[in-house]
């Protein structure tokens, strides 16, 4: 890494042990590299897993954390070898901002996968300095790791696609969900579930959204745009809808049961896993066997496949549904997200939050 004059002093919102509360939190940035650019932050998303790595729920979590990976800013400062950006340019920075760049995973452009990946905070840069999120007034990142944003995509619409948008839109391209018609079923309306529907439609896919209640039956249907909706508890017409789709996107991020779901896959369907569940899963074989169904898991997606996702939402005028609050809202957004009170993502306007003042 190259060397600044002098450290640059930043201010976020940080959690300093498991109860994850956020409060006002001063730090140093890294030095900035040559291939490094310093990202102003406008705004940034909210994602359910940041409430995991605050409170600790994996037993990973370092403190002082600054959280946030759905990263929305503008480049105020580049290194001397950095080609792929200007200032004053709008980017984004997503989940992670290093890999080793030599393994087979980052050979094939899927640093994701990369065992040595460095997330983008409650993690180690290179230079041995802790990597701190998007709740905070600047970042220093690895241009390979930042992605520009469409000119006509808003910047706060811009956020949750770092993360809930290509979380689905990279499994639909690799396991082939993009041919209009075909039927996707969307487990879960949350915020990933609700970027699983109107993504899937603008394949031009059927799409069932599946849920416990009919509460959002109104809205997934009439808003977002679904084909169908299904009662998960509705035992009749779960029968009724075996063997009747071709995918399933598994959107939720706590323990549930297989079995219901994998019958609803025709044969060849595939059952691919998005959520972050901390405890086994478990499933009878025969449901696999019987239809040569699968289940598959899938994380986030690599770098060109967010900008991809971002220029993909912004030619369909793919737009999410938020809230944007400031950063004196955050411990009340996070508290209402325990709970599921946001339809259906908190964006937080961390320049309008004046953390330099």
């Amino acid at each position: 890494m190259g060397s600044l004059e002098s450290e640059k002093t930043v201010t976020g919102y940080a959690a300093r042990d498991s109860s994850g509360h956020l409060s006002p939190y001063t730090y140093n940035l890294r030095k900035k590299g040559p291939e490094d650019v310093i990202v102003k932050v406008i705004y940034c998303g909210i994602c359910h897993s940041d409430l995991v790595q605050m409170r600790n729920e994996m037993g990973m979590s370092h403190y002082p954390m600054v959280p946030g990976h759905e990263v929305v800013g503008i480049v105020t400062e580049i290194g001397s070898e950095v080609k792929k950006f200007k200032v004053g340019e709008h980017v984004g920075v997503g989940c992670i901002v290093g890999s080793c760049r030599s393994c087979g995973n980052c050979n094939q452009s899927m640093e994701q996968y990369c065992s040595k990946r460095i997330w983008t905070y409650n993690d180690v840069n290179h230079d041995g300095t802790p990597t701190q999120g998007g709740f905070a007034s600047s970042m220093v990142v690895d241009q390979m790791f930042v992605v520009r944003i469409p000119e006509n995509l808003p910047l706060e619409q811009a956020a949750p696609l770092l993360c809930a948008g290509v979380t689905v839109f990279s499994p639909m391209k690799h396991f082939g969900m993009t041919e209009p018609g075909k039927k996707c079923g969307i487990l879960g309306l949350g915020g990933v579930g609700h970027m699983g529907v109107k993504i899937a439609k603008a394949f031009g896919l059927h799409v069932t959204v599946i849920s416990s209640s009919d509460k959002k039956k109104e809205e997934a249907m009439e808003v977002l745009g679904a084909d169908a909706y299904l009662v998960s508890k509705d035992t009749e017409k779960m029968m009724e809808a075996a063997e009747s789709l071709d995918y399933i996107m598994d959107t939720i991020p706590v323990a549930h049961p297989l079995e219901p779901y994998l019958a609803l896959l025709k044969t060849n369907g595939k059952l691919v896993m998005l959520g972050v569940v901390p405890e086994p899963l478990h499933f009878v074989t025969p449901l696999l066997i019987l239809g040569r169904r699968s289940i598959a898991g899938s994380f986030i997606g690599s770098m060109e496949e967010t900008q991809e996702t971002l220029e993909f939402c912004a030619e369909k005028k793919v737009s999410s549904m938020i809230e944007v609050v400031g950063l004196d809202y955050i411990n009340t957004a996070m508290e209402r997200l325990v709970k599921n009170d946001v339809r259906y993502r908190f964006v937080v306007d961390v320049a309008g939050s004046k953390l330099d003042n």
